[in-house]
């Protein structure tokens, strides 16, 4: 029996990928599509990132660049100038940095609109339960759910986002850093060490002094790289014809490099250089040749991450003065081994150029090293049952599933689905930078407009162009 909605569309995953998808296949009333939102734990709109409750924890992009809809820049700013919280947090005007639990609200108020209200049909349903297994039929697809029931339609979309179990850490750790819960047993006064340097690390270090921790905080990674602070500068214009796309990884960086040494010695700054070049970012990436990306992943990464994902100026200076202060020490080494002893741990390390073992004795240590990137690894039954059955596999990188440029799921055989999508952090083996808003909304946009508008996607629509 054909549906009275058209296209059914199921996304799993109510998180800030998943609800932006639904909300571009929503907002035309002209588009006759149902949307059936799949998410166990939180509140839809939230997912891991803007779950926190921590005001404290803020975004590190400004207002005026986080909006939902990218031919609407502004509607976020419009939404905070109607919210009354936000201005008693700080956040009045279009250049602040904006609580993550503030712009989670944002995020979930986007379906609100959609909601099924008295007398009024909706083109949106929320099922509270965990997806399982998806299955290809002849009419499109099958969800199952942890229940035992089932869920046909058409398009299957994964946005599971970030997934808060690690890959396997440092033993004794607390292996989720978001985990409250465990974070309150840590002792007031004992000396805390996180892995890790950052923001991540930034993240747990407002936690401990929020909850009142009085105790040494000692930050370690390998490099010892602290994110730096967001200044008020504006992106410096690149066009297309500047970028040396397809090159090596040394030659890109080089060339970054003498872009904004030149720009410093001119009285500018090199955030100007960084930032005007995001719009050219997933290209770059998509024409860096296999061995370049993992060479990148291996050597630059750490340094183009402290450059490219900033603190918020009132974060950064909170750091400094928990610095300054003696409470929090950042050490460039490695952990060699832990010893737990009763309630406490004495983690062996080696500091970064050196050779002896030092030692230090510790209350807890806590794993901010990164999410788990390996898609093996998951802990998303979904994805463990798509990648078992072959209906997926690993992108080269193992740093989530691969996916066409039209963000089709390809199966071992290098066959891409016309039935099974994804979005988000899950697809950054293929364009890299998909964790923010501004490029997850633009990947959002254009699969929204390709499903509404094809009868069968073809596997050559691209889901995130250059975002100008």
């Amino acid at each position: 029996m054909p549906l009275p909605y058209g296209k059914e569309i199921i996304i799993v995953g109510g998180g800030a990928s998943g609800t932006l998808l639904a909300v571009q296949l929503l907002r035309d009333p002209s588009a006759h599509v149902r949307v059936t939102l799949v998410e166990k734990g939180q509140q839809p709109g939230l997912g891991l990132a803007y779950s926190t409750s921590n005001p404290s924890h803020l975004l590190n992009v400004r207002a005026v660049n986080m909006s939902a809809f990218p031919d609407d820049p502004d509607h976020f700013v419009r939404w905070l100038a109607t919210d009354r919280a936000a201005d008693d947090l700080g956040c009045a005007d279009r250049f602040c940095f904006a609580p993550r639990k503030i712009y989670g609200r944002y995020i979930a108020s986007l379906l609100e609109p959609f909601l099924p209200c008295e007398g009024r049909p909706s083109r949106l349903r929320i099922v509270r339960r965990e997806c399982t297994a998806i299955t290809e039929t002849a009419a499109g697809v099958e969800a199952l759910f942890d229940d035992g029931t089932r869920l046909a339609g058409e398009i299957a979309v994964l946005a599971t986002g970030n997934e808060a179990t690690r890959a396997a850490g440092q033993a004794g750790a607390i292996q989720d850093p978001w985990d409250a819960s465990a974070r309150e047993q840590i002792p007031k006064d004992g000396r805390v060490l996180i892995l890790g340097t950052g923001l991540t690390m930034v993240d747990t270090v407002l936690s401990l002094l929020q909850s009142g921790h009085t105790g040494s905080i000692v930050a370690l990674s390998r490099r010892g790289l602290l994110p730096h602070v967001h200044r008020e500068v504006v992106a410096r214009p690149i066009t297309a014809d500047e970028v040396p796309f397809g090159v090596n990884v040394a030659h890109l960086l080089h060339w970054l490099r003498m872009r904004a040494e030149q720009t410093q010695t001119r009285g500018g700054d090199w955030r100007s250089v960084v930032d005007g070049l995001r719009p050219f970012i997933a290209e770059i990436w998509r024409t860096l040749p296999a061995p370049e990306r993992r060479r990148f992943m291996r050597h630059a990464r750490p340094w183009w991450d402290v450059h490219r994902h900033r603190m918020a100026p009132q974060v950064a200076m909170r750091i400094a003065n928990t610095l300054a202060e003696g409470q929090l020490n950042i050490i460039a080494g490695k952990v060699m081994s832990v010893v737990a002893e009763n309630q406490d741990a004495t983690v062996h390390y080696r500091r970064r150029g050196g050779k002896q073992i030092e030692t230090m004795p510790v209350a807890a240590i806590v794993d901010c090293t990164g999410i788990s990137s390996s898609p093996r690894h998951s802990p998303n039954p979904l994805v463990r049952d798509l990648l078992s059955r072959g209906i997926t596999r690993p992108d080269p990188l193992d740093l989530g599933l691969d996916v066409t440029e039209s963000c089709a799921l390809i199966n071992p055989t290098g066959h891409a689905s016309q039935r099974l999508f994804a979005v988000g952090p899950i697809t950054r083996g293929r364009f890299w930078e998909i964790m923010a808003v501004p490029d997850i909304r633009i990947q959002c946009a254009n699969l929204a407009a390709a499903i509404i508008g094809s009868d069968q996607l073809t596997g050559k629509e691209p889901c995130l162009k250059m975002a100008v």
